[in-house]
């Protein structure tokens, strides 16, 4: 397979990786994209130095290229496409990449210095580098431009969720997934560097690349499917592409929004950390997607704004990781399963920071307590062997709440379906159903005032009907489930985690209130321009700026 589209390499110099399992199945192959050090194998690669950039400041390129000149052009992707940026015949140098790159970053030289104008809209910001060296070499990276101090009145603040999209990037063999590294180089990277490309698919994507959640409902006796790790494998895309990234999420929002006529800007999860400030003056902090990991620094600039007067509309799923961040946010750390043990902080004056699951005894600070919801009572839903034929959207429970004004829906209805908009991976919370209708019990840290509007059922345990396929979670999951939470593993407690659910709640806090649409998938809905999806995304945000 040659992919010019990615760099020209061919696919012994595109791929390199280990079996997790020993099983040939391509979704356990731990397949990445990463430079080569031969020089002789055409090849382009690029990134910046930060996430997110401050307007006037000066933002830093790196490159490394086999070619001798090549192009640049950077434009704002909203739903108007803006070119801000252009040279062409820029001179091109190669440079060697250390095999620690995912860790320890790339550790190339600038390459170029580009002034982050005054009339740069806030927004995310697609640098496109193409060259030639025997046969066409693109490469893409993004980046964000943060809003100024004035202005924010009626506007929407877009926090994008790259905390998660460092989380997956495998660019250079290792995440927090799978890797690399440790003594055999078979293991995940607690620690990962910004400091090197985006995956291929992080940026862009074809507009039918696969979402995750199952399009046809399995037959009864079919092997599990995993349809966006197959299309990756055949098409030299990152297999996480569809997990994270702006391509797959954020993208599809802000056009949504902007061709809606919202005003929006944008920031990154690691400003609300180095920034909090940013989030004043918004009347409406909105996050999509797959949203995953967060600092306790982050969580404390949502609660301390939700607590002033602020609202957040999440539409987004699976708030489950603490991670630290480390070099000015250079470097994530997030020990996850191995936190216990590994993590220096465990078992210190500063155990609270530990990285393990936020519904973990240790941080004392429940997923809940942020969002209304959390991850380690919902999770997957819709794909592989996790409730692979359930109904892809949310069961209404309180049709009359002023969140579904004018979405024309009823007692028992199922929002969103037609997308799939509920999936891959949801939040939702212990419960109990009373006269037909759900209430949190609290025991998981839920907010007292918490109203559950919807419902769908999800699980963190992969079952195996032996059907021909290596399940790709299995019960791992849920074995940490109970481990992390309860201390210890029991057949008891695994059964509790095959049984989840995700949710749309509401609540108050202080002076402000959250709407969590407990969904990765809820962007679906917009893409597919879901009707009911939109007005209830519409209802949610008007009512906040207003």
């Amino acid at each position: 397979m040659t992919d010019t589209n990615s760099a020209g390499l061919t696919e012994k110099a595109l791929w390199g990786g280990y079996s997790r399992t020993g099983n040939p199945s391509a979704v356990h192959d731990c397949y990445y994209q990463c430079a080569n050090n031969d020089p002789k194998i055409p090849q382009l690669w690029g990134y910046m130095d930060d996430l997110s950039y401050a307007s006037g400041s000066i933002a830093q390129l790196h490159v490394s290229t086999t070619a001798t000149t090549f192009d640049i052009l950077i434009y704002r992707d909203g739903a108007k496409q803006q070119v801000v940026f252009q040279k062409q015949q820029l001179t091109g140098a190669f440079q060697q990449t250390p095999a620690d790159c995912s860790v320890n970053g790339c550790g190339w030289p600038v390459t170029l210095e580009i002034s982050i104008d005054s009339d740069w809209a806030s927004g995310a910001y697609v640098v496109e580098l193409t060259a030639i060296d025997g046969s066409l070499l693109t490469y893409d990276h993004v980046f964000l431009v943060r809003p100024g101090e004035n202005h924010k009145q009626g506007r929407l603040l877009l926090v994008a969720a790259t905390g998660t999209w460092t989380a997956y990037n495998d660019w250079g063999g290792s995440n927090h997934y799978e890797g690399i590294t440790g003594e055999s180089g078979d293991q995940f990277s607690p620690v990962l560097s910004l400091n090197r490309p985006w995956a291929r698919g992080f940026v862009k994507l074809p507009i039918d690349a696969p979402r995750i959640p199952l399009r046809e409902r399995p037959k009864m006796g079919a092997a599990l499917r995993y349809p966006h790790m197959e299309w990756a494998y055949a098409n030299g895309y990152s297999k996480k592409y569809a997990s994270a990234g702006w391509a797959s999420y954020e993208r599809h929002y802000l056009h949504w929004l902007e061709n809606a006529g919202y005003v929006v800007d944008v920031v990154s999860e690691q400003d609300l950390q180095y920034q909090p400030g940013v989030v004043d003056g918004y009347g409406c902090l909105t996050f999509i997607g797959h949203d995953e990991y967060w600092s306790w620094e982050m969580r404390d600039t949502v609660d301390t704004y939700v607590e002033g007067g602020g609202n957040v509309a999440r539409f987004a799923g699976n708030f489950m990781w603490q991670i630290r961040l480390e070099d000015e946010g250079r470097t994530q750390v997030c020990y996850k399963y191995i936190a216990r043990d590994q993590d220096p902080v465990h078992d210190t004056d500063q155990s609270q920071r530990t990285t393990i699951c936020w519904d973990a005894p240790e941080t004392g600070r429940p997923g809940a307590e942020t969002f209304g919801l959390s991850g380690t009572r919902g999770v997957y839903a819709g794909w592989g062997g996790c409730c692979p034929r359930g109904a892809g959207g949310f069961t209404i429970y309180r049709p009359d709440h002023w969140i579904f004004a004018d979405a024309d829906v009823y007692y028992g209805d199922i929002l969103g379906a037609p997308s799939l908009v509920f999936g891959y991976e949801v939040d939702g919370v212990d419960h109990v159903v009373k006269d037909g209708l759900p209430y949190p019990t609290g025991a998981d840290g839920a907010p007292e005032n918490l109203l559950i509007l919807a419902m769908g059922l999800s699980t963190v345990f992969e079952a195996d009907h032996d059907n021909g396929m290596t399940p790709f979670i299995g019960s791992d999951d849920a074995n940490f489930a109970a481990m992390a939470i309860h201390g210890e593993v029991t057949p008891e407690l695994v059964d509790r985690y095959k049984r989840g659910s995700g949710m749309i709640a509401i609540f108050e806090r202080g002076q402000g209130c959250v709407v969590t649409a407990g969904s990765c998938e809820w962007v679906a809905g917009l893409i597919d321009r879901d009707p009911q999806i939109e007005q209830v995304t519409r209802n949610v945000l008007d009512r906040f700026l207003s």
